[in-house]
């Protein structure tokens, strides 16, 4: 008789929607320890081929535009439809202690209590951009799970944008209203990624310069290259104010009018397909960089490579050659 596998009663519950199984996983892969690295593949492995898609939706915007707000509020309208939805949000970590500002939960009051939603902060560990590196594992388990709508938020700071955009199926930037000039504080990185720019707080006093922001985001769009992944009228602006919950089903019907015209058309499947590959040029990367500071021979080669590249002894291109050479054993 084959005995059970440690991560089957995991695996089991999560494709059930357990959500106490789904938050054991998700802890799992976040994990750094060696063997519940080990253990964390073997779920995903086994979690694979379950066949269920959920639309991954990448959202990010500059502190203090409101997106803890506009998530409770565009979740409950999703919830109140009948979807499933999780929300993965990656919080800034501290670099020097490795703490976090796990606050995004407690924000979200309303929507952390429905059955029907899963809201996960997690620490985004010092990686590049804010985005911790176990998001997407986190976004298949949420996937198995059988979430409909899976929404990661970024710190939205520095590259973080671009990583998400490796994991998600649709981009939205979430902005304030703001006057004529503040159009050139968007980096234009940004712009070219985004498939919805939103504008918040579209309502008071505010309304009339959100509209007019839309405008000029709308005017910004156009002038950019047409991208083959875009229906007629795509990346487009619209108004929302997540406070009075206006704009927020129109909004939502162009998300589901793009993710349809995507899947319709091939571009769907070929960018998943594209994100599953970068994934894995991403692991070999990591798992080099881990043997290169994980040994302790190869740590003192580096620190010995790295001072002699300060004292201008040899370039950072033969250092760094050499130290590569020694993985070859």
């Amino acid at each position: 008789m084959t005995e059970p596998r440690p991560t089957d009663d995991l695996s089991a519950g999560i494709l059930v929607g357990e959500r106490r199984a789904l938050a054991r996983a998700v802890t799992l892969v976040e994990s750094t320890r060696a063997d519940h690295r080990k253990t964390a593949t073997a779920l995903l492995e086994g979690l694979r081929g379950h066949g269920r898609q959920a639309l991954r939706i990448g959202l990010s915007g500059t502190p203090g535009v409101g997106k803890s707000t506009f998530i409770e509020s565009f979740g409950m309208m999703l919830v109140e439809q009948g979807l499933r939805v999780a929300v993965l949000a990656v919080d800034p970590s501290s670099a020097r202690s490795g703490g976090s500002i796990l606050g995004d939960k407690t924000r979200m009051e309303q929507l952390s209590r429905q059955p029907n939603a899963f809201i996960r902060p997690s620490p985004s560990m010092s990686h590049l951009g804010g985005v911790s590196r176990r998001t997407r594992e986190a976004v298949s388990l949420c996937e198995a799970a059988g979430f409909d709508v899976i929404i990661i938020e970024t710190v939205g700071v520095g590259q973080s944008e671009t990583m998400v955009a490796e994991m998600c199926d649709l981009f939205v930037l979430l902005l304030a209203p703001a006057g004529g000039d503040e159009l050139q504080g968007v980096k234009r990185g940004i712009m070219e990624i985004a498939d919805i720019i939103l504008i918040n707080k579209a309502d008071g006093d505010l309304k009339s310069t959100a509209m007019r922001t839309v405008a000029d985001y709308s005017g910004a769009l156009r002038l950019l290259r047409k991208r083959p992944q875009d229906p007629e009228g795509f990346p487009k602006a619209l108004p929302v104010s997540a406070v009075v919950g206006s704009g927020l089903e129109p909004a939502w019907d162009e998300m589901q009018a793009l993710a349809e015209w995507r899947k319709e058309s091939g571009h769907w499947d070929a960018r998943r397909a594209e994100q599953a590959r970068h994934w894995f040029e991403e692991e070999v990367r990591s798992g080099l960089l881990a043997r290169l500071t994980g040994d302790a021979s190869m740590r003192a080669k580096m620190a010995q490579l790295g001072a002699a590249v300060a004292k201008g002894e040899t370039s950072p291109d033969a250092a760094a050659a050499e130290a590569l050479a020694g993985l070859k054993g």
